[in-house]
């Protein structure tokens, strides 16, 4: 049976709109809150669940097996002649070459090569393989923007953190790229000086593979200074941290197992009474003598064949008669081209001494630096010649780098003051105008004088530790592209910077040395105007004291003025 509904409605009410009006508010039923119900209900349990539609991922490494690289030698010695011919004597080598191409089968044998020879030589000939297309054609590089990038790092095997406290390249230039590292600890009553798994080891690294380093240079104490030497690669010097001298022989038979005790060891009696802050091989005829410098004043003499005690000594004073201050030696400087008797000492007091050994009845061959406003506010972790133009150097200290010249006390050039402390700084061997300066922030910034005196060229973050130690490669002729730095964590960073700043530019050493000498008569101006300055000032004085009444004085300020424009003409003039 089907039930239905029928719903009738008039048309007249399809689609009346529904009327709204305000009215008062009234309560059509209230119903309070009652526990009367509770016994027949139960609190459900909340649960919380979360859901996600991401597809599930996972991450997996894999490393290859490390390819260990190992260098072997291979001898190659002449044979295959027969027992009754000795090779070393030259008849009866003649005697059996004669015998042997009178045979059939020799001459056979030749008459099937010789064609098959001469066909491969005429095809090496066709084209010259070694030819340069572009021989002669210079690349400026003066255009490129400056950048470095990181090649390779290496690491201090210690367990115990240490500091690189010196780098240097093997003097073979780029045909040899091996770098000698020192690591120490140099802070006082340090606590990891106490550790038994310190190791008082140094290495040599090769450049190819910084897995592991090629040599371990074993000291009775930790290294604070390391040096090849440059007549004989194959020796080293290194001062420790308990002033003696060690010298090294790569060539002995217990360097072949990779480590190499020293040859020869000083005295500690004899050596320096404090950790000795850098050594250097000096001109001779044998090749065996070298200076060293420490902070206890003294700088000592040595020749590495003897070491049982030093051949001549010199303390470090202001005046040798005694009135003079002691100043301990920070850093040190020695080049042959300077003379072999020039020597530049950096000190703890931030004062440069120039030694002259042939000029000792004078102050025992000790120039003096300027003792005021031009000396460093602290202690000179680097001092170096230009490579370039030898009567200028550099200093680092404190916060600015600063440029002397041997005819003046006082800096011809003064970098800002950096953001960051100075810990140490060399020349571009092959740039006379670029120098490079490490900061306690691991940053490295790169100075071109010859584009901008006022602001840094290039700063690349090395680390995140501060920065101990630098040394570019190369000399005068070739080079100038790698650098090593070494920072307070013992990490050595290779790094190789662009063609603009390691290719000289040309006629860039006359730039360099136009703009030097015109730094050097700018002081030289301002040193005799000075001195003029205080001659009239005492000569007011007197006059004054006498009764003479006033001097007809002249405006210091015009007088400044015309000294400034006479300058001014004359650098206008030269450039």
């Amino acid at each position: 049976m089907e039930v239905a509904y029928v719903y009738t409605k008039r048309r007249s009410e399809f689609g009346k709109h529904v009327e709204f009006s305000n009215g008062e508010t009234q309560i059509l039923e209230s119903i309070p809150p009652t526990d009367a119900y509770d016994d027949d209900y139960q609190i459900r349990t909340t649960t919380a669940t979360g859901t996600d539609n991401t597809p599930q991922l996972s991450e997996t490494e894999v490393n290859t097996e490390r390819v260990v690289m190992k260098n072997t030698s291979m001898q190659h010695k002449e044979g295959g002649w027969p027992k009754d011919v000795d090779f070393t004597e030259q008849s009866d080598v003649k005697r059996f070459r004669k015998k042997v191409e009178k045979d059939e089968e020799y001459q056979y044998a030749m008459k099937q090569l010789v064609p098959m020879v001469q066909r491969c030589m005429n095809q090496n000939n066709t084209v010259n393989i070694y030819e340069e297309y572009f021989d002669g054609n210079e690349i400026e590089h003066c255009s490129e923007p400056p950048f470095a990038k990181g090649l390779a790092v290496f690491r201090d095997p210690s367990p115990v953190t240490r500091t690189a406290t010196s780098v240097n390249w093997h003097p073979e230039g780029s045909n040899n790229g091996k770098v000698a590292v020192s690591y120490s600890v140099l802070d006082f009553q340090d606590e990891r000086l106490n550790n038994p798994d310190m190791l008082a080891s140094s290495y040599i690294w090769d450049v190819s593979n910084s897995n592991k380093p090629i040599v371990e240079i074993v000291p009775p104490s930790p290294l604070s200074c390391l040096r090849f030497n440059p007549k004989s690669s194959d020796t080293l010097v290194g001062g420790s941290c308990n002033g003696m001298i060690t010298y090294y022989d790569l060539r002995k038979p217990n360097a072949s197992s990779g480590k190499c005790l020293p040859t020869e060891s000083s005295v500690i009696e004899k050596s320096h009474h404090d950790p000795v802050s850098d050594v250097f091989w000096i001109s001779s005829k044998t090749g065996h003598h070298c200076v060293s410098v420490s902070t206890d004043g003294q700088m000592l003499w040595w020749d590495t064949r003897k070491l049982d005690e030093p051949t001549d000594s010199l303390v470090l004073t202001t005046d040798s008669k005694g009135n003079g201050v002691t100043l301990g030696g920070s850093c040190l400087e020695y080049s042959i081209e300077a003379g072999p008797t020039k020597f530049l000492v950096g000190t703890e007091q931030g004062i440069v001494l120039s030694l002259n050994t042939r000029n000792k009845k004078t102050n025992n061959g000790v120039t003096v630096f300027d003792i005021g406003a031009g000396k460093h506010q602290g202690s000179i972790p680097s001092i170096q010649r230009n490579p370039t133009h030898n009567k200028y150097f550099m200093t680092v200290g404190d916060w600015t780098t600063r440029i002397w010249t041997e005819d003046l006390k006082t800096p011809i050039i003064t970098t800002r003051q950096h953001g960051s402390y100075l810990t140490g700084g060399c020349w571009s061997p092959t740039r006379a105008g670029v120098f490079y300066v490490t900061r306690d922030d691991g940053v490295l910034d790169v100075w071109d004088i010859s584009h901008n005196q006022n602001e840094v060229a290039y700063s690349h973050k090395v680390s995140d530790a501060a920065l101990s130690s630098i040394s570019v490669q190369g000399n005068t002729q070739e080079g100038g592209n790698l650098v090593a730095v070494g920072d307070i964590n013992g990490t050595v960073s290779l790094l190789e910077v662009c063609d603009s700043l390691a290719k000289p530019r040309p006629n860039e050493k006359s730039t360099i040395n136009a703009l030097l000498e015109r730094e050097t008569k700018k002081e030289k101006n301002l040193e005799v105007r000075q001195r003029e300055i205080k001659l009239k000032g005492k000569m007011n004085g007197a006059r004054r004291d006498n009764g003479e009444g006033e001097d007809d004085a002249v405006g210091n300020d015009e007088e400044l003025d015309s000294l400034e424009k006479e300058f001014m003409s004359m650098t206008s003039a030269e450039l």
